[in-house]
């Protein structure tokens, strides 16, 4: 016999729906209104934190709280006396008890440590709702298992929501791109049984530099899923070490070689004493974090890839193998197609790190068309700068930009370079990119000096490499175009704009 009036039934139907969707897309405003009807309260397409006020309750998410609440207790008298009652009208039941509950200890979680002694409540609701004789539901045999994974979606939507900003469509699809990367586009299945995998794919991030890569590995790292331990009604190894960055480009071959897979004593000159590497100190539920792997030697990565295949790796100098417990995240700002055509990275291995990958869009991409999305990162970047006094801050900043920098404007050096900004016209009350003071420079002295042979070689490399990067608008174009490594071009960029400034 049918369990659910039909208004109930639709009701439930997109209530379930909604309680395993990815709540960062536009399908979650869709579920809302088909559940709500009339009660459905308009407003923002996408969830976006808003950073000139502090975050209020969605109003839709309270009146299906209010709705749901009283429609399920109903629903539970009804099941110790009906019989014959469908499957799916059981699994509707408990998916909209789950979101129930979720809702109810969500604001617990936002407080809680790895001590969780809630859960002792948690538990007594789940018998409530289905400890039903002749019935059977998932939740009340794995109550442990949905409390990790409700404290697991609590902590990925904490992380999501505060550090990736902006309500513009590009920024919309970026949150939603990292919650597939945590939970895969199905929560049923990743419920089920993904939850326990997620460590052996590797996660790819590609996008301009200045885009906030490490933001999103690191939202990423902190939303492992943590299991809880009853008995001592705490998560298990919760800890604070679970994101382990290696920037590529800042270190020779030797040392990435060394920070990663460890050495034994002797391996190499100045290896005086045996030592771990990340791959083999990192915890089963932290991340290996490897920043501008477009930078990696060969060499080293045809040892990543075994260990991508393996997940087995020897330190440098020993034959014995370790394992790596964790989980890859890796990002680069190259073309990495290009960089496989060029033989500069390893096109196996890059198909090893594809299954899971984000693009980080631009600050032009999020600002295009859309000056309110710009005011809102603007205010953003100087909250971070100044704290409390960015209400009095801004409209100075703002002022500055408009009457300084050209409207269409094109922030090559993306979120890092209008922190920078900011920054600036807050300590000096003037900005000057760094492709307006190459410019500069060559038109007000560098080919006088060059003229008159007043220049040293190493001046006209750095004010030649300036030019190129202020026509090709990236450090990796200029880069192919004077046939220098991109490391060398941006070395000398920031020599020029260094020379400039002691002038």
């Amino acid at each position: 016999m049918p369990l659910f009036k039909p208004p109930e039934r639709h009701f439930l139907q997109e209530v379930a729906r909604l309680a395993y969707c990815n709540h960062f897309l536009p399908e979650r405003v869709e579920y809302e209104k088909a559940a709500l009807g009339r009660d459905f309260v308009p407003g923002e397409p996408v969830w976006s934190a808003s950073v000139a006020a502090p975050d209020l309750p969605r109003p839709n998410v309270l009146r299906i709280h209010s709705r749901l609440e009283p429609l399920l207790n109903s629903i539970r008298s009804r099941l110790h006396a009906a019989a014959g009652i469908s499957p799916e009208d059981l699994a509707i039941y408990e998916e909209c008890v789950q979101h129930l509950l979720y809702l109810r200890y969500y604001p617990q979680f936002l407080g809680a440590g790895s001590k969780c002694k809630f859960y002792r409540d948690f538990a007594a609701d789940c018998h409530f709702f289905f400890d039903v004789p002749g019935k059977s539901f998932d939740t009340l045999q794995q109550t442990a298992h949905v409390f990790a994974c409700f404290r697991q979606i609590q902590r990925a939507f904490g992380f999501i929501f505060d550090n990736i900003i902006g309500s513009s469509i590009p920024a919309a699809r970026l949150r939603a791109s990292i919650w597939e990367s945590i939970f895969t586009h199905d929560m049923r299945r990743y419920r089920r049984t993904m939850y326990a995998k997620m460590r052996e794919f590797p996660t790819l991030i590609t996008g301009p530099s200045g885009t906030g890569k490490e933001l999103v590995a690191r939202a990423i790292a902190g939303s492992r899923y943590v299991p809880f331990d009853v008995e001592r009604l705490e998560f298990t190894e919760e800890r604070n070490e679970i994101f382990l960055p290696i920037n590529i480009a800042a270190l020779s071959p030797a040392l990435i070689e060394s920070e990663l897979f460890g050495h034994r004593r002797g391996a190499f000159t100045g290896a005086v004493s045996d030592r771990k590497g990340w791959l083999e100190t990192c915890p089963r539920l932290g991340s290996v974090f490897l920043d501008e792997l477009g930078e990696m030697d060969l060499a080293i990565q045809v040892k990543l890839l075994r260990v991508i295949e393996t997940r087995k790796f020897s330190p440098v100098g020993d034959t014995a193998q370790r394992e790596f417990h964790g989980k890859l995240i890796a990002a680069t700002n190259r073309d990495l197609s290009t960089e496989i055509h060029e033989h500069r990275f390893r096109e196996d291995l890059y198909y090893r790190l594809c299954a899971d990958l984000i693009e980080t869009p631009s600050l032009a991409e999020q600002i295009a068309g859309s000056p309110d999305v710009f005011k809102e990162l603007l205010f953003y970047m100087t909250r971070r700068a100044v704290g409390d006094e960015a209400d009095k801050t801004m409209p100075e900043v703002e002022s500055w930009i408009s009457q300084h920098l050209p409207k269409n404007y094109s922030w090559p050096g993306n979120y890092r370079e209008l922190e920078q900004c900011v920054r600036n016209i807050v300590i000096r009350r003037s900005y000057r990119p760094v492709r307006q003071a190459a410019e500069a420079e060559a038109g007000d002295g560098f080919f006088d000096g060059f003229r008159k042979g007043q220049l040293k070689a190493s001046e006209v490399i750095a004010y030649y490499a300036a030019l190129v990067y202020h026509q090709t608008g990236s450090y990796e174009s200029a880069a192919q175009r004077l046939g220098l490594d991109r490391r060398t071009v941006k070395a000398k960029v920031q020599e020029c704009l260094a020379a400039r400034s002691r002038r």
